[in-house]
């Protein structure tokens, strides 16, 4: 189906309501924008296309990295800060994300999760027991229940209790402007197909990538054309295609998260703790094929180049115990994915490897010293051992409509569009334009920072617009 995502061109629109702020998706994003919008007195309207809100954020773990948060602090963490997690960002990135977005959001999303948490009752916690991959400080937070479910849950009963408007079933497909390219509405399509008008003030896109859309994964990350899609189906490109016809410019097309522990056949999430804890992923030739404490991203594109595009992660009891700590692997060991081995036999069958070859791969676990790839175990594994068949996935993209660190979308040239705000996944991250480049987190960093930002940056542009009409 071709999607429709139009602009339209007119100095004013006869529509049936009217708000300070529209806002295009009830993700993560749109959904703490919206908040902040209330908390600074601005009226707002979050339209949906689904008739629940859920997204990428409902699909994900939950977990937010943020530096000198109150949870931090309460934790014992008091060497943390925005400086050094900006320097993480960038490490991560190899120094290919926008600077000055990297910087805007370490400084924004400390503050963000301390007032969601002091003015919207998210009761944070601190992920403690182990670092993610190119975190240099525990920084990750979560609900307790750690997933993203939880935490979509969490700010749609925010957003109801603050008494803000969500339109469900809203497909938004025209964005109005005036001939001085201001946003003055939009136009989206209920159930039943007819078209309703919407005025605002300013516009915020909060809605998600183009993972969802086979042609563009295609066209643009060819190497994720044929993985399985782990994201939302809303990742359809919706900002994407309205910047290019209003001339916007465009980001780090090539960024992504993917993920190299997609649970296969039964299409769930484990959770890489497994694997910088001491778990190893081996392909089906019994042998370790890459240094798994990079990243989880970079290993999607690892593991699909093994041998049937899938891989093993393979663990032991004390690993087992922390997996049980996640619901999402959960989940999946009760759909059938765990499978346990008493002996190096019994893995190799289960692998379908050769005894030799996976006790050799096992054995190199033990050795003192770095292995081929760099990575320092701690120990070796030990029977019984535990395994889950997993394959690389796409989970969203990281590229989208250029922004400047106050979230207005950027014509080509670079200036401003002047109230045309774009966060989330809708926009460029800070991922770099590479798969290696995504920082575990940096999702939900710029949903939620870029969210809070452009909260912000819409309320000052409402507030000059009113005061200018002596409103």
């Amino acid at each position: 189906m071709t999607l429709q995502r139009n602009i339209r061109r007119a100095s004013a629109i006869d529509a049936e309501a009217h708000t300070g702020v529209a806002i295009v998706g009830a993700g993560a994003c749109g959904l703490t924008a919206a908040l902040m919008l209330h908390d600074a007195g601005i009226d707002c309207v979050l339209l949906e296309r689904d008739a629940t809100p859920s997204g990428s954020t409902a699909l994900s773990s939950g977990f937010i990295p943020a530096p000198s948060t109150r949870v931090q602090r309460a934790q014992g963490v008091h060497d943390d800060s925005a400086e050094r997690f900006a320097a993480d960002i960038q490490a991560k990135a190899h120094g290919r994300a926008a600077p000055a977005l990297v910087r805007a959001y370490a400084e924004a999303i400390g503050p963000a999760l301390d007032a969601l948490q002091a003015r919207h009752g998210l009761g944070w916690i601190l992920l403690d027991g182990f670092l993610y991959p190119g975190h240099s400080a525990h920084r990750m937070h979560a609900l307790p229940q750690k997933t993203g479910a939880a935490l979509m849950a969490a700010l749609q009963a925010a957003v109801e209790t603050a008494g803000i408007p969500v339109l469900t079933q809203a497909l938004v497909e025209t964005l109005c402007f005036d001939e001085e390219d201001r946003a003055i509405g939009i136009g989206y399509r209920r159930p039943d197909g007819r078209e309703e008008l919407l005025g605002c003030d300013a516009l915020l896109l909060a809605c998600n990538g183009f993972g969802g859309n086979a042609e563009m994964v295609r066209a643009l990350l060819p190497e994720m054309a044929d993985a399985a899609f782990g994201g939302h189906t809303g990742n359809d490109g919706s900002a994407i295609l309205w910047g290019r016809a209003l001339g916007a410019r465009l980001r780090d097309l090539g960024g992504y998260q993917g993920h190299g522990s997609w649970v296969t056949p039964q299409g769930a999430l484990m959770s890489w703790a497994v694997m910088m804890e001491g778990g190893v992923q081996i392909n089906r030739e019994g042998r370790r094929f890459h240094d798994e404490t990079q990243g989880y991203s970079e290993a999607a594109v690892k593991v699909l180049a093994q041998p049937g595009g899938v891989a093993w992660n393979v663990f032991d009891a004390p690993l087992l115990a922390l997996a049980h700590e996640f619901p999402d692997f959960c989940e999946a060991e009760a759909a059938g994915a765990l499978r346990r081995c008493d002996t190096v036999a019994q893995l190799a069958a289960c692998i379908g490897c050769d005894v030799p070859t996976l006790q050799a791969t096992l054995d190199a676990l033990r050795a003192i010293g770095p292995q081929p790839d760099g990575r320092v175990f701690k120990r070796g594994l030990a029977a019984p051992y535990f395994a889950v068949k997993v394959s690389g996935a796409l989970f969203h993209t990281q590229g989208g409509l250029d922004i400047g660190p106050d979230m207005r979308v950027l014509r080509e040239d670079g200036t401003a569009l002047p109230n045309l705000i774009a966060a989330g996944g809708a926009a460029g991250g800070v991922s770099g334009d590479a798969v290696w480049g995504y920082l575990s987190g940096n999702g939900l960093l710029s949903a939620v920072a870029g969210g809070a930002i452009a909260a912000r940056t819409a309320a000052a542009l409402v507030k000059a617009g009113r005061n200018q009409h002596g409103e």
